[in-house]
């Protein structure tokens, strides 16, 4: 019977009410919502290049731009989405985040001037921070407690996957249209809008698919201030510090570098080997897919080192591991060359250790009843060091040389690391295995 033998997708035990086609639903969102969210950061200099005219010089800075909207974006809709998930369901939150998505990237090479467009990055922000929201909290729905490590673990997989498809296939679209015949206005805006219907099939599949109810009994979520104060609360512990300075940066490296990579490779080949800028994104598509090919198959590796090794000292190896890809990047002369694909396989590597390592400590560290508190503020984290590094990464970018934001990124994995080596000694990890305690008031 079900009860005594536990349905199983991947290895991963279902939670009672969910279906093998529930959590296939799932991968899907993780495949799909990861390929659309990486697209378009990696298709902005194209845009900025063929359809309006910004000069390669303003480039960065623009990039950063709207790196910074979206994220501000996100850290205001973030609190909000989690409470309408609890009163609506998961699957609505999905879906209107893919729909908000969808008309981000349909109109965005339709905008008339960076103004729009920055307008265009907050409304597909406000549905990546749905999805975002959503694929971590449907992750723990929909399996049994021993299976919560799993079910991570194969949404990073998937999402991985769905990070290959948008720069290796979805970025080449424009120049397959260009090679069509159309003219490269016309071949843009038609990869975007094909793009655009693809989110919207998948919006329409995931509603038929995902469960339409919410099946977990957690608390509901707590107004976004008292979270901020729970959550800094925490920073006392010095674990659960460490995970929010390794958030900071965590998140900002996938950032840096799916844009401003891309930005980097696609300036220097239409600029030094007069490609056009379809072409020029392709070749960045092929660099950034191999980066993120990495980053996917090194993914396990991490995984099972935070088995192993004590989760603060893998923390420290995983900013300095990712501070050293980045700052090799100041090595770089040629984009285009075999120095570059070297530095991609050390960014991949170390883009997937910072990721992977910062939320596992402070799942140890974080007590259970303010968990969820702990984890917003640690989304929080990330958000902003989106913002800031994204920011004064463009303005190097465009006053200094393109390697300035992996530098951005470089100095702040150094500082982190640096903090962790002071007090990694001092971390202590929580009893997860004793229940009674965690239930005991704090002094």
């Amino acid at each position: 019977m079900a009860a005594a033998s536990p349905r199983r997708v991947l290895g991963a035990q279902l939670a009672d009410g969910i279906t093998k086609g529930n959590m296939w639903a799932l991968l899907t969102l993780a495949t799909a919502g990861t390929a659309v969210i990486s697209f378009l950061p990696s298709a902005q200099p194209h845009v900025l290049t063929t359809v309006l005219g910004v000069p390669e010089s303003s480039q960065g800075t623009t990039v950063g731009l709207l790196g910074f909207a979206a994220e501000l974006a996100m850290v205001l809709s973030l609190a909000w989405y989690g409470a309408l998930a609890d009163r609506f369901g998961r699957r609505l939150v999905v879906v209107a985040g893919l729909l908000l998505c969808a008309a981000g990237a349909a109109l965005f090479p339709f905008a008339a001037n960076t103004t729009v467009l920055v307008a265009l990055r907050v409304v597909f922000g406000l549905g990546v921070a749905a999805l975002n929201a959503m694929l971590s909290t449907i992750a723990v729905d929909y399996v049994r407690t021993r299976s919560r490590g799993k079910s991570y673990g194969l949404i990073g997989v998937f999402g991985g996957l769905g990070a290959v498809l948008a720069v290796l296939a979805l970025v080449r679209l424009p120049r397959a249209l260009e090679s069509a015949g159309l003219a490269p206005v016309a071949a843009t805006r038609l990869a975007f809008l094909l793009i655009a219907a693809g989110v919207l099939a998948t919006a329409g599949l995931l509603w038929l698919t995902l469960s339409p109810v919410g099946v977990s009994e957690a608390a509901a979520r707590v107004p976004l201030a008292r979270l901020v104060r729970e959550g800094v609360a925490l920073a006392r512990d010095p674990g659960v510090a460490l995970s929010y300075a390794a958030s900071f940066v965590a998140r900002a490296d996938l950032a840096i570098v799916v844009g401003f990579m891309t930005l980097w490779i696609a300036d220097h080949a239409t600029d030094a080997r007069g490609m056009s800028s379809a072409e020029a994104l392709a070749r960045a598509g092929a660099v950034v897919g191999v980066s993120q090919t990495v980053a996917l198959l090194c993914a396990p590796l991490f995984g099972w080192l935070g088995d192993r090794v004590r989760r603060q000292d893998l923390v420290v190896l995983a900013q300095a591991l990712a501070a050293a890809a980045y700052l090799s990047t100041l090595l770089v002369d040629d984009p285009l060359g075999g120095g570059m694909m070297a530095v991609a396989v050390l960014v991949g590597v170390g883009e997937i250790a910072v990721i992977t390592t910062a939320g596992p400590l402070l799942a140890q560290q974080a007590p259970a009843e303010v968990r969820g508190s702990a984890f917003g503020v640690h989304t929080l984290c990330g958000a902003a060091g989106i913002m800031i590094i994204s920011a004064l990464g463009g303005w190097l970018y465009d006053t200094w040389r393109p390697a300035g934001p992996f530098v951005v990124a470089g100095v702040a994995g150094l500082l982190v690391t640096a903090f962790g080596l002071a007090v990694r000694r001092t971390v202590r990890p929580r009893g997860e295995a004793d229940p009674a305690r965690e239930a005991m008031p704090t002094a």
